[in-house]
C-alpha cells in the first residue's frame, strides 16, 4: 500500500483561533473546498448523484457511496500535531501533515489547491466578523518541496512509499513496551466506547485498521492468523496505566449538530511476549488507530522498556 505524507505550512495573514486539536476543523473546511472545486452537477447531496463512484470528492471524503457493507476508511488522515497554541497572531507559521493512502496521493495537487482556497476565506472561529485567512507558503514530502508560493506550481512529487512491513519479522526478546496515546483514542468494544485498553483489545484495533486499509487501499487483506494473533495477545498484561477519558465536541455542519467526540489519552505499560506484535504496531504508529483518526485521532507511540 503506498502511504505518502506531506507537510503543509503557511503564514497568518491575520488573527486566528483554533481549537485544540484542529485537524477536526481542516477536515471540515477541507471537504467543502474541495466539493466547491471538483463538484461538477454542484448537487447538495451525493446519494443520487450519477457521477458519486467516479467523483474525487466521493472517493476522498464519502467513499461509503462507492462500496457496499461496512464503510471503508477514508484515504487520508490530517495530522496537526498540538502545539499548544488556539490564538495566532497576524505573521504566526503554522504546519501540519497531510497522510494519503493508495490511488489519494494522485489527487495532492487537488489537496493543495483547495488549502490555498481556504486560505483566502479563512478559517477558525469568527473575530471581527471574520476568520483567520493565511497563505500556503510551501508544501513539501521529506526534504523535497513540491509546492511553494513563490513560484505558485506544483512541482512534480516523489512516488509515496509502498509500504510493505513485514508483519512476520520479529525483534527477539522484548518483554516490556509502553504505548502513549497522544490524541484521543476512541474505541468501540462490545458495542459501547472504551474507557481502558488491555493489550488484547488494542491488538484488535490495529489487526481492524491493518485489514481495512489494506483491502481498501492496498493490494487486498494480508493473510494474517487474525484469531491466533488475537488468542496470544490476551496473555500481555497491564503493568501501569495512566489513562484518563478526554472529552471535546466539534460541530458536524454536514449534519447539523455538534459531534462529541472523546478519547482515551495518556499512557500504558504492557508486560508479556510482546515480539510479534511490534511489527502491527509500528505501522499503526504512523496511520493512527480507532475511530475519527481522519481529524488526526487515535495517534499512538511505542517505546520499548525493556527485554
Amino acid at each position: 500500500m503506498r502511504i505518502g505524507k506531506y507537510t503543509f505550512s503557511w503564514v497568518f495573514l491575520e488573527e486566528a483561533i483554533l481549537p485544540k486539536y484542529k485537524g477536526s476543523t481542516f477536515r471540515g473546511v477541507l471537504g467543502r473546498a474541495l466539493k466547491a472545486v471538483v463538484c461538477a452537477l454542484r448537487k447538495e447531496s451525493c446519494i443520487d448523484c450519477i457521477l458519486r463512484r467516479s467523483c474525487i470528492y466521493v472517493n476522498l471524503f464519502d467513499p461509503s457511496f462507492c462500496t457496499k457493507g461496512v464503510p471503508p476508511p477514508p484515504p487520508y488522515v490530517i495530522e496537526a500535531e498540538d502545539c499548544g497554541d488556539t490564538c495566532f497572531k497576524e505573521g504566526d507559521k503554522f504546519s501540519f501533515n497531510l497522510l494519503l493512502f493508495g490511488k489519494a496521493n494522485d489527487y495532492l495537487p487537488y489537496f493543495v489547491y483547495a488549502f490555498n482556497e481556504i486560505g483566502q476565506q479563512g478559517i477558525g472561529r469568527r473575530t471581527n466578523d471574520t476568520r483567520g485567512r493565511f497563505s500556503l507558503s510551501t508544501v513539501e514530502s521529506g526534504n523535497v518541496k513540491i509546492y511553494d508560493s513563490n513560484c505558485g506550481k506544483i512541482d512534480d512529487w516523489p512516488e509515496a512509499e509502498d509500504y510493505l512491513p513485514v508483519f512476520s519479522k520479529q525483534e527477539s526478546g522484548v518483554r516490556r513496551i509502553s504505548i502513549s496515546l497522544l490524541t484521543p483514542l476512541r474505541v468501540k468494544y462490545a458495542n459501547h466506547l472504551a474507557v481502558d485498553l488491555p493489550f488484547h483489545l488494542l491488538i484488535r484495533t490495529v489487526l481492524r485498521r491493518i485489514s481495512t486499509l489494506y483491502k481498501t487501499y492496498g493490494e487486498g487483506e494480508p493473510s494474517l492468523d487474525y484469531r491466533g494473533i488475537i488468542d496470544r495477545s490476551k496473555d500481555v498484561r497491564i503493568v501501569q496505566k495512566n489513562l484518563s477519558w478526554f472529552d471535546w465536541s466539534r460541530y458536524s455542519r454536514r449534519q447539523d449538530q455538534r459531534m462529541f467526540m472523546g478519547g482515551l489519552v495518556g499512557s500504558v505499560l504492557y508486560e508479556g511476549d510482546l515480539d510479534e506484535f511490534l511489527p502491527y504496531l509500528r505501522f499503526c504508529e504512523l496511520v493512527h488507530l480507532g475511530k475519527q483518526t481522519t481529524f488526526g485521532l487515535g495517534k499512538i507511540k511505542l517505546e520499548i522498556i525493556g527485554v
